[in-house]
């Protein structure tokens, strides 16, 4: 399958090329259609396989087909819904590199940052705005927002919204738009609360789903380390600096977990940032570049602030805690291994977190592979996991290669996130 036989208007295809994109991942093959006939719809797909692109390019070929005289002001006819910042500026750079020869415009809005240059780009006229719940209805408030004219809305990423409270600011918004409008709905579960929100703003939906709920990519290599919470830093630098893991991104729970395990790395010489909801925008944006562009090794994230990360060459995902949500463990590790290219996660795993780890074992309906060649492996924190009954080495990996490292085969297409 290619994008031309999706029918994509050719301003698009063309800026798809420049991007180097030809084949569709399966949600965008089987969302694509849906939506360019004029359908509601409700996506459900795993982080990681493309969802943005999934409703970013019917939403311009759509509104490219209906646009106004270039005389007339432009008014916002496509709103995209979405908890984060980061995932924010994501969805609007996707927006500007596909539309880039379509003539439309795209407004990225959150909070955190000054109103000033947001306001007066709202005035000056925008077609397709993406903003976080928040600062939207701020706007809105101030008048500063108008939502009438709106033909399409996209709820991203639906299930961390609700997760995140933003249930009532949503349910704000979305009442101040017309109820003749296309509205799509994309989440990476299907847990009742998310159906239940569907139900009430989606029309008579199709119904997308192109993965089984909550299930870990085959691409990605995961592994438990079994380890006193105490040794956790050792374990860390120890895997940093002792095997080939040209970047990683560090989960903990909690925002002082973060700053601290970021101090800890660089008081030892490893180059890392901390990211969390604590930090301003610029410095959240400028630890994002410096990790891209792998300035520094190491990024810290809390789960919040790592929604909408998308590093193509991102090689390691570490679980520096395990998250006491099972399902957050499959958005976690699916920052690694994303449209097909390979990735390793491991996770730590101490005495406190068992109940965490099994937890999670039985949502992914799979057992994950301990690794015990480390300095630190503690058996007693083992001890009531099930494990595999073999489970020295990680499925997939090499005779003769470390399998903490990742050495990528070269992909057969380049997909689009």
């Amino acid at each position: 399958m290619s994008f031309e036989k999706l029918r994509i208007i050719e301003p698009i295809l063309k800026a798809l090329k420049n991007e180097g994109y030809t084949q569709p991942t399966p949600i965008q093959e089987q969302s694509i259609p849906v939506i360019l006939q004029r359908r509601d719809l409700f996506g459900c797909a795993q982080t990681g396989t493309g969802k943005t692109a999934a409703f970013a390019i019917p939403v311009l070929q759509l509104l490219h087909e209906q646009k106004q005289p270039e005389k007339q002001k432009k008014t916002i006819k496509a709103l995209v819904l979405t908890p984060t910042r980061e995932l924010a500026i994501q969805i609007q750079e996707s927006f500007e590199a596909y539309g880039k020869f379509t003539g439309l415009n795209q407004l990225v809005i959150f909070g955190g940052v000054s109103q000033y240059a947001q306001v007066n780009a709202l005035r000056n006229g925008v077609d397709i705005l993406v903003a976080t719940p928040g600062r939207l209805l701020d706007l809105m408030e101030q008048r500063y927002v108008n939502l009438n004219d709106i033909k399409l809305l996209v709820l991203d990423e639906a299930d961390r919204m609700l997760d995140m409270g933003f249930v009532h600011d949503v349910k704000k918004i979305i009442a101040r738009t017309p109820k003749q409008r296309q509205t799509l709905f994309f989440s990476a579960t299907m847990a009742p609360a998310i159906r239940k929100l569907a139900n009430t703003i989606l029309i008579n939906p199709a119904q997308v789903e192109v993965t089984p709920v909550a299930t870990t990519a085959e691409t990605i290599r995961q592994a438990v380390c079994f380890v006193e919470k105490k040794d956790k830093p050792a374990l860390l630098l120890h895997l940093l600096t002792n095997t080939d893991i040209p970047m990683a991104l560090v989960f903990t729970r909690t925002k002082h977990g973060a700053n601290k395990v970021a101090a800890a790395l660089n008081g030892r010489g490893v180059a890392a940032e901390a990211i969390h909801g604590n930090k301003s925008q610029q410095a959240r944006q400028k630890a994002l570049n410096q990790f891209r562009s792998k300035q520094i090794k190491v990024l810290v994230a809390t789960d919040i602030a790592a929604r909408g990360i998308d590093i193509d060459e991102l090689s390691h995902v570490i679980n520096y805690e395990l998250p006491n949500v099972p399902e957050t463990y499959v958005h976690r590790i699916g920052r690694t291994g994303r449209a097909g290219a390979q990735g390793i996660a491991v996770s730590f795993c101490d005495g406190e977190e068992k109940e965490f780890l099994r937890d999670i074992q039985k949502l992914i309906t799979r057992e994950i592979p301990v690794r015990a060649d480390h300095p630190f492996h503690n058996d007693k924190a083992n001890s009531g996991v099930r494990q595999p009954a073999k489970t020295p080495q990680i499925a997939g990996k090499a005779p003769g290669r470390s399998s903490w490292s990742n050495k990528r085969r070269p992909k057969r297409h380049k997909t689009i996130q």
